[in-house]
């Protein structure tokens, strides 16, 4: 009566019980992880509580954490936080089922001996996720009290009455047990007193199967499987609660984007990406307002915009500011006149500073990104900057590593990070809630240096950067050095010659002449460009050479009850693919991103390429996707089905593997149907 569920846990690396703790931690903080009807919860006060009456929250172990926005705060608003805390328990202990602060069986009771009659509670807001066509489902708010001495954790949901004040919403009550069996095993127990009363509202409260099941085994694989996160936790810096208000006004606001998004790329990505990215920067800006006394809203330049949503969408809600990108976009055409973009290269130097402007952004900036530190330092004093690195480059060109220990993605963010660190900022990480894989951002918004000390910074910034030259780079600049005494009035210092005219005037207005802007006109490198029989060819040649090596592997397969044997060819390395095609052919896939590989993957009717290797594909094993396709792609699949010829139907031994009513392609002419999608061309300025 009363177990919702367990599982067993085996513990070989003596992770228990400090693993379960941990494990519930991320349940406490990070819901979302488990419940994705949660965006997050807000912990809005936490410390040790007593567990006989008469008692006091410890004002010393008590803390406030700002509606999730990350920290504890101490000194009186901590002893304020402890004080809220202990009239909260005052009012709810009392409230329990089995009366005098004692749990209802099944649960287990409180206590331990000495200093372990303290409990340890927390007070969070469930955050739901914003719901489709509706209105959003109100916060829930629950007091979760942990005893460390029994290894459980007791969730007390709260519900609050006309009076203010909070009453237990005793048929929700749940607690997570946490039992030592024998040697090395474990188990972890969901348990809840009144499981016939309890209510499931489907967002902050699931069924109990849900909890049986799904959040049992997470946390009974956290427990033993939990790894210190290379990362912050997302959305560290600003409020989890305020940050699910604004996105969710903002994404009804813009989310009229995707139906018009006239670029090549995915739509639903790019716009709800801006709009998160938008979201955290107006909340992030709305805090440094109020820290430093400011009225007015930031203003703000952010460069290699791309697309330029981002800029349209900070600029509606009162930023005012600019977008620069190498090339111009489709989509600029559509903001109107109150977005304010630029079609411009951006060479670092003198001639690319913003002292008037407020905040300097990079969102995946590539070769642009170490270098906004920089013009943000010598901007002004003021001047602060955010950045998303993703593509890994250098003050020069593409980024080389230097260490093995750390993952690539790592350690190039720790590289940023010390780039600023060196143009003296204080620098701030935090992990942005995007539908990406780089997602953290480098945040400096202020100095770590009086602003007497600006030309001491100055020379340190330039010292680094000189040191961060390849040889090479060295070597064919060595006689250009910029003096920092002199970039005010744009002279560069000779090194060992004299210099011309045209070159001082460049070296002064350039910090860095081996840089490498993106090039005006996009290079389509991704074999798509090739000749349409050259890539047949090649793919012919690639297909022969797997199906006629020995020994051959055949598939068996039944159709209209009769068996057929299919030749499904052999698996090769990419390497011994490549050594069986000419050197014209290798030569001119070179010049390719990707080269072979990236030609074979792009043909995917024929071929599957899975780590390094090469194999015919089987269309009879492929699995249709769990997840359910947003409405644009399942049309874009219906309308392209059967618009174009089988490969196999036309080239392979055996022919086709799947019968003509369930392949998608097109087995003869007779099946052909004209194609109703208009493809987009790339904007090509």
């Amino acid at each position: 009566m009363g177990l919702v569920g367990t599982a067993d846990v085996r513990d070989g690396g003596a992770a228990l019980p400090h693993g379960f703790w941990a494990a519930v931690r991320v349940w406490l903080e990070k819901p979302q992880v488990a419940n994705r009807r949660l965006c997050g919860a807000a912990i809005e006060v936490e410390g040790t509580v007593p567990l006989e009456a008469g008692g006091e929250a410890s004002p010393s172990l008590a803390a406030v954490r700002g509606g999730g926005s990350g920290g504890g705060q101490e000194g009186p608003v901590a002893s304020a936080g402890a004080a809220e805390l202990g009239r909260l328990w005052s009012e709810v202990r009392g409230q329990l089922p089995a009366g005098q602060g004692h749990l209802p069986p099944p649960l287990t009771p409180w206590g331990g001996p000495g200093r372990r009659s303290e409990l340890r509670a927390l007070l969070r807001t469930l955050l739901p996720r914003g719901r489709p066509g509706g209105l959003p489902a109100p916060p829930a708010r629950e007091l979760a009290v942990q005893d460390v001495y029994n290894g459980t954790v007791t969730f007390l949901p709260l519900e609050e009455n006309s009076e203010g004040k909070y009453q237990i919403k005793k048929c929700n009550i749940y607690q997570i047990q946490l039992t030592h069996m024998k040697d090395e095993e474990w188990s972890v127990s969901v348990v809840a007193p009144f499981p016939e009363d309890w209510f499931s509202d489907g967002i902050a409260y699931p069924k109990l199967a849900w909890l049986g099941n799904e959040l049992l085994c997470k946390l009974a694989k956290w427990s033993v499987k939990q790894k210190p996160s290379e990362f912050k936790s997302t959305l560290s810096l600003i409020s989890v609660e305020k940050y699910s208000k604004v996105y969710q006004d903002l994404k009804k606001k813009y989310k009229g984007m995707v139906k018009v998004w006239p670029e090549v790329t995915d739509p639903e990505k790019f716009v709800y990406e801006d709009v998160a990215i938008a979201t955290y920067l107006l909340i992030l800006w709305e805090e440094e307002r109020k820290e430093k006394g400011l009225t007015k809203k930031q203003s703000f330049v952010d460069l290699g915009c791309g697309n330029g949503l981002l800029v349209h969408i900070l600029s509606n809600e009162g930023h005012s500011g600019r977008g620069i990108d190498v090339r111009r976009r489709k989509i600029w055409d559509m903001y109107g006149p109150e977005t304010h973009l630029e079609e411009s290269t951006i060479m670092p130097g003198d001639s690319h500073l913003f002292p008037d402007t407020d905040w300097l952004i990079g969102n995946h900036s590539d070769e642009l990104t170490p270098w906004i530190p920089v013009i943000a330092a010598r901007s002004s004093y003021s001047c602060c900057y955010f950045v998303l690195p993703c593509c890994f480059f250098d003050f020069h060109g593409k980024y080389s590593r230097r260490q093995s220990k750390k993952t690539q993605y790592r350690e190039y963010l720790d590289f940023v990070a010390q780039v600023g660190f060196v143009c003296g900022f204080h620098v701030e990480e935090d992990c942005l809630r995007i539908p990406s894989t780089k997602r953290v951002c480098l945040i400096g918004k202020n100095r770590t240096y009086p602003p007497t000390e600006c030309a001491l910074i100055d020379k340190q910034i330039t010292q680094y950067i000189d040191n961060h030259q390849t040889c090479a780079v060295v070597t064919c600049d060595r006689r250009v050095r910029f003096n920092p005494k002199d970039r005010s009035d744009g002279v560069c210092k000779e090194v060992g010659s004299e210099l011309s005219e045209n070159e001082t005037e460049t070296a002064g207005a350039i910090w860095m002449p081996a840089f490498q802007p993106r090039e005006k006109v996009e290079q389509i490198r991704n074999c798509a460009s090739l000749p349409r029989d050259f890539v047949d060819d090649v793919v012919l040649s690639v297909a022969n050479l797997l199906l006629n090596t020995t020994p051959q592997k055949s598939c068996s397969n039944i159709h209209d009850g009769n068996t057929n044997t299919w030749n499904q060819g052999e698996s090769l390395s990419l390497k011994e693919v490549a050594e069986h095609l000419n050197k014209e052919t290798l030569k001119r896939l070179k010049s390719e991103y990707g080269g072979l590989q990236t030609l074979l993957k792009n043909n995917h009717q024929v071929f599957e390429v899975l780590n390094g290797n090469v194999h015919i594909r089987d269309w009879r094993k492929e699995k249709p996707s769990k997840k359910t396709k947003p409405e644009v792609k399942r049309r874009l699949s219906a309308e392209a089905f059967k618009t174009r010829l089988c490969w196999f139907f036309i080239h392979h031994p055996d022919g086709c593997s799947l019968p003509s009513e369930t392949c998608p392609y097109a087995h003869g002419t007779e099946e052909l149907r004209q194609s109703q999608i208009i493809k987009k061309t790339k904007h090509i300025q």
